[in-house]
């Protein structure tokens, strides 16, 4: 699996030229995404399958600061793919491999109407395609 690359744009800096802490979480969603497509599962596919896929829960912590154009390596992996739950590791780190930030993230699977899915039953190719990345 192809670690996703984030180059730090000057506008997610702080005035003290960090790194706010919000950015994270867009970086977050940005690698989920990458890795559901590298699976075969990019969000147009999903959607196109009546699916959608909500955050249950983030947690992040924070480990070093980043700034402005360092190059932000994230590595996502299942930690947990369950009949209705899927539980995600990111691990965020610079190009000198100094760990910036462990954070997970938490999702349901559901049809647009609110029914909740059972990744299983009601989605085995997608369900297959995490076992087989887990």
């Amino acid at each position: 699996m192809k670690i996703y690359q984030h180059t730090v744009h000057y506008y997610e800096t702080d005035k003290m030229g960090i790194v706010h802490h919000s950015n994270y979480v867009r970086w977050m969603e940005e690698a989920r995404v990458d890795f559901l497509a590298q699976i075969g599962w990019a969000f147009e596919k999903l959607e196109a399958n009546g699916v959608i896929s909500p955050v249950n829960a983030v947690a992040c912590e924070y480990k070093n600061s980043s700034r402005f154009a360092d190059v932000i390596s994230i590595a996502v992996a299942i930690e947990e793919c369950g009949g209705v739950r899927l539980k995600l590791k990111y691990t965020m780190t610079n190009a000198q491999g100094v760990l910036i930030c462990e954070a997970r993230s938490e999702h349901c699977f559901m049809t647009p109407q609110g029914k909740l899915l059972r990744l299983k039953k009601d989605l085995p190719g997608f369900y297959e395609a995490l076992t087989s990345a887990q």
